[in-house]
């Protein structure tokens, strides 16, 4: 054996035929520099207990109740109420907690719903199952069966009859004063997060339910949901470079969806008059505390209404939805109480917003040099041939954008950085567009849809011009949505909203990889530290 096989060899303090299953799980983690004592003393455990006839993954118990439902049910009981029951349930989950007083023990018991303290005795469960009770650790999944009672401190607590092994854990949780500090490492092992981050299940309950009330709305407003294709030939529907991927069968190309717009649109075409999709889009972006390249977007369209119809819908919904979630429409975000109450949400144009919000006077923007020289004064750079509506964008985002805390409607955006929007019959060089801006940072995008083939056509070839000058982010050209156009779409308005937006809105989250169950992260590097283990007990 040479000198760094005896270096690395593992050594376990005990003998068992079982040590040997276990011999390439410790191998990969010395590999990696995470094997731990307290893995080793774990491992020992389980073969003795293979050792002893247990199982370390049976899949025979089934559980009865969770947590809130004796809660609801019983906390109020008396002990003489709790005793006069005679009945035991069944309960399952993680173990985090314990507390071991030699011939008996407490521990807490984790379900999806919360936890409830269970009791454990020798004198209850006999000598044999306390002493395989008493090789389990922290973070083991299990089985428990037993009645109700009170402690001398009045905690409702469950006094086991039979506590079951239903999962081993392998590895130890985070010890608790101190729980995943590395908040990377809390967004990559997002399964160890939801266990010991009780915030953070509570978040992503609260997105389920805000997903859920859209649906609810949207349904009971007459939409129909509708799925479109995630893999396309041509994307399109906004400005945004796409993911390039390739389909061998058919030897051609493919792009991730940036949105689904221009899908959902030739439904109108069809013949469907109100259509909506909760969809995956992908964008070649940056990332960001707001920005991740896959994220979920709701878009709705709606023939034979304009933006302003969205407006009134949308401050109907986004305000139901905040009730739902949050038991009102006025709710805090990040030091400031939003106002999504209907009716008091601000409608200002968007060149009115440069001089209201953003200080500036018409001589300061309306002409290319004017909005150039502003542009360059803040210290942004101005690219050649920019039009005039992109350097206007520029001086929005920089001094209006973040000081939009409360609702804000901003609409009549420029024509020539709104390829797909209707323009304004009166004034061609705007159109009837619209963003929502909530707390400093877009939340929806709407517009009544340009539906006539040839301004269309005209538009996707300008996008076509600026793609070719460099422009990643232009569109390309759709022949088939011009063609579907050509057909006859009706009027309709159209809007998207940036779910994990709204979900760091109504869960007061200040970065969006908190509302995503496993945000896109750099490939993880090597690395000890960043999980403080418990040591199986707690005293």
């Amino acid at each position: 054996m040479s000198g760094d096989e005896k270096r690395n060899k593992i050594k376990l303090a005990v003998k068992s035929p079982q040590v040997e299953r276990f011999m390439p799980m410790l191998r990969a983690l010395q590999a990696r520099d995470e094997l731990s004592e307290v893995v080793k003393t774990r491992v020992e455990k389980a073969c003795v207990l293979l050792d002893e006839g247990s199982k370390l993954y049976p899949n025979d118990f089934r559980k009865d109740t969770e947590t809130t439902s004796l809660f609801a049910r019983y906390n109020a009981s008396t002990v003489e109420e709790l005793a006069e029951l005679g009945q035991e349930f069944r309960m399952a989950g993680r173990m985090v907690s314990l507390r071991s007083f030699g011939k008996a023990a407490f521990f807490h018991l984790q379900d999806p719903t919360g936890r409830m303290q269970i009791f454990a005795s020798r004198d209850i469960l006999g000598q044999e199952a306390y002493s395989r009770f008493k090789k389990l650790d922290i973070g083991d999944i299990v089985g428990v069966r037993g009645r109700l009672f009170r402690t001398k401190t009045d905690e409702l607590t469950l006094e086991a009859a039979e506590v079951r092994l239903v999962t081993k854990s392998m590895r130890p949780l985070p010890e608790k004063y101190h729980g995943l500090k590395d908040v990377e490492i809390r967004y990559r092992r997002r399964y160890v997060d939801l266990i010991v981050t009780p915030r953070t299940m509570e978040i992503f309950r609260a997105r389920t339910t805000i997903v859920r009330s859209l649906r609810q709305f949207l349904n009971n407003h007459g939409f129909m949901e509708v799925e479109t294709p995630m893999m396309q030939p041509i994307p399109g529907g906004a400005t945004a470079k796409p993911f390039e991927t390739h389909h061998n069968a058919l030897d051609m190309k493919l792009y991730m969806r940036i949105a689904p717009e221009l899908y959902l649109k030739r439904l109108l075409v069809g013949g469907f008059e109100k259509v909506y999709e909760i969809n995956r889009n992908f964008r070649n972006e940056g990332i960001s505390t707001q920005h991740n390249p896959e994220f979920t977007m709701l878009e709705f369209y709606w023939a034979y209404a304009d933006y302003r119809d969205l407006m009134d819908l949308t401050e109907r919904m986004l305000a139901e939805v905040a009730v739902t979630v949050t038991g009102g429409s006025k709710v805090p975000y990040q030091g400031h109480t939003i106002d999504l109450t209907p009716g008091t949400w601000t409608r200002l144009s968007f060149h009115k917003s440069l001089e209201v919000i953003g200080g500036l006077t018409p001589d300061q923007y309306e002409t290319i040099e004017a909005a150039q020289a502003t542009v360059r004064r803040l210290g942004e750079k101005v690219v050649k041939n920019e039009k005039l509506g992109k350097l206007q964008a520029k001086l929005f985002d920089i001094l209006v954008e973040p000081k939009l805390i409360q609702p804000h409607f901003i609409y009549h955006y420029p024509t020539d950085i709104s390829p797909l929007s209707r323009r304004n019959e009166d004034n061609p060089d705007i159109t009837d567009r619209y963003e929502l801006f909530v707390a400093g940072r877009e939340l929806a995008n709407a517009f009544s849809e340009l539906n006539d083939p040839v301004d269309q056509r005209a538009r996707f070839e300008e996008q076509v011009k600026e793609k070719e000058a460099g422009d990643d982010e232009a569109h390309f050209m759709d022949e088939d949505y011009v063609r579907a156009l050509e057909y006859g779409m009706p009027p309709a308005g159209g809007q998207g909203v940036g779910i994990d937006r709204l979900v760091m809105l109504l869960t007061d989250s200040a970065s969006i990889r908190e509302v995503i169950l496993f945000p896109l992260l750099r490939p993880e590097v090597p690395q000890t530290g960043g999980v403080e283990p418990a040591d199986g007990r707690e005293s």
